[in-house]
């Protein structure tokens, strides 16, 4: 398939988002210290939520009615699934995290991920990342990665003219070849990365959401140029009269636009935390693979019966609609929380199912996985998977690792088959640590002993895997005995 037909089928998917959705996209890209957080704001500013320590009786039809952010009703799972997916009892004791190192050739490795875990990507590492799942063509590889070096910490262009001319200099595509990297990375996550303004942002943001949502069309018109500036004045007075429509509908399209964010880079702008807490607990028993979330990162909240209770249906007084608002902003906030953990969960077991080679066998035996694998598996969007994976960890048997790095591309196989760039990186490691000190293995051998063990890899790519595992080259590794 050719990179434009490639292009095609990325734009002509759509994802629309309810309010609800949205929030719990948003709440899916959230790192576990940032979770907390959000959870802690909404406890104290939302009196129908609060913590279920076990403590108070609920009666069974507001049980019934309201859904509880530990898991509520569990979509069905598959039989037969060799990785066990823990989802009745995802609050169930997991184990504490373990800061010893597995045995064996990955010492030095889990070394140095655990010297490195509390590194959080930013921005541009997250934008390069998914480039690389994105099957871009050499050229179009280049481009964007020259587009996505432009874009600032608010995750916008700030002058798309100059940049197109850039990428027509170093690269060797035409003008609408580079609109339509600029598109695929549009489509990245974060929604609206990548917009040349903030209006772009903001409309391609809403071109996500579903538009059935009321006030729906008329926010498209508030995010045109000519009332964008009207917004940004403040000057509201007279604006439903100026649109030709009433206050109501102007008070939707609000709402939608105010559910916009204008500054996507922001959710990459915080400092690393000093320390990490893995999401997923990964354990290994008679049964198979186990797979939980980390009862820690979401503690269980439900609706507070005593001022459910308050709520009379007639009542039209003020606190009666103070109560109504908390009240949904509380499902709101408690179905965005069971979706993410959903998600994060689901998402977990689908890479642990197809990573059991690494978690018995180590580096080598990782298996090639992109995005896209995971999405179809699932049946998600490409994008959600991105959100569920970027900041987290796991905890394995092997250590903790960011839930990024069990994703590698493709390289084929002398036999047809397929091994992973991850892999490949492990085996040369392997090969250099067993080298002979005076008669170290230059890449052009290295790649020999690769093609011996099926794998067809250019002298280049070699050395590109080389250095990314900081090996110096042959000449400066030679020692005399």
């Amino acid at each position: 398939m050719s990179m434009k037909q490639s292009l095609g089928l990325n734009l002509g998917q759509t994802l629309t988002m309810t309010p609800a959705l949205q929030q719990a996209i948003r709440m899916l890209q959230l790192s576990t210290l940032d979770l907390k957080t959000e959870i802690q704001e909404a406890l104290e500013t939302n009196v129908m939520l609060e913590a279920d320590d076990g403590t108070q009786e609920v009666d069974a039809k507001t049980r019934q009615a309201e859904p509880d952010a530990s898991g509520g009703d569990s979509p069905d799972i598959p039989e037969n699934l060799p990785v066990d997916a823990d989802w009745n009892d995802i609050y169930a004791s997991a184990p504490a995290p373990t800061s010893s190192a597995p045995a064996g050739d990955d010492d030095d490795y889990w070394a140095y991920r655990q010297a490195n875990l509390s590194s959080t990507p930013d921005l541009a590492t997250h934008l390069i990342w998914q480039a690389d799942m994105a099957g871009f063509s050499p050229a179009e590889r280049a481009a964007a990665e020259i587009i996505i070096d432009a874009i600032d910490g608010n995750g916008l262009i700030d002058d798309w003219d100059e940049l197109a001319t850039t990428v027509a200099r170093d690269t060797t595509l035409d003008h609408a070849e580079t609109e339509a990297v600029l598109a695929a990375i549009q489509a990245f996550d974060p929604p609206g990365v990548a917009a040349r303004s903030l209006g772009e942002c903001l409309q391609i943001q809403w071109a996500g959401l579903d538009s059935s949502l009321p006030g729906h069309a008329l926010a498209g018109r508030l995010l045109s140029d000519e009332w964008l500036a009207v917004l940004a004045e403040g000057e509201h007075a007279d604006l439903a009269g100026q649109l030709g429509v009433d206050a109501d509908d102007l008070a939707a399209a609000r709402r939608v636009v105010r559910s916009l964010t204008p500054y996507p880079g922001d959710a990459f702008s915080a400092q690393a935390a000093d320390y990490v807490v893995p999401e997923v607990h990964v354990t290994r028993s008679a049964a198979g693979w186990q797979v939980a979330l980390n009862p820690e990162i979401a503690p269980k909240l439900r609706i507070n019966a005593h001022y459910l209770s308050l709520i009379k249906r007639a009542d039209k007084s003020a606190d009666q609609s103070t109560l109504r608002s908390h009240l949904q902003e509380a499902r709101f906030f408690l179905n965005s929380l069971k979706s993410r953990n959903d998600t994060l969960l689901e998402v977990a077991h689908a890479i642990v199912e197809a990573q059991r080679g690494f978690l018995e066998y180590g580096e080598e035996a990782m298996k090639p996985l992109v995005l896209r694998d995971v999405a179809e598996r699932l049946d998600i969007h490409e994008s959600t998977v991105s959100r569920a994976t970027a900041n987290k960890y796991m905890q394995t048997p092997r250590g903790v690792f960011e839930l990024k790095y069990f994703f590698s591309s493709h390289v084929s196989t002398t036999d047809g088959g397929s091994a992973s760039a991850t892999a490949i990186q492990a085996m040369i490691k392997r090969m250099v640590a067993g080298e002979a000190a005076d008669k170290p293995l230059s890449d052009s051998k290295l790649a020999e002993r690769l093609l011996d063990n099926g794998i067809r890899v250019a002298r280049r790519t070699v050395a590109k895997y080389r250095e990314a595992l900081s090996i110096a080259p042959s000449h400066e590794r030679r020692r005399k005995t």
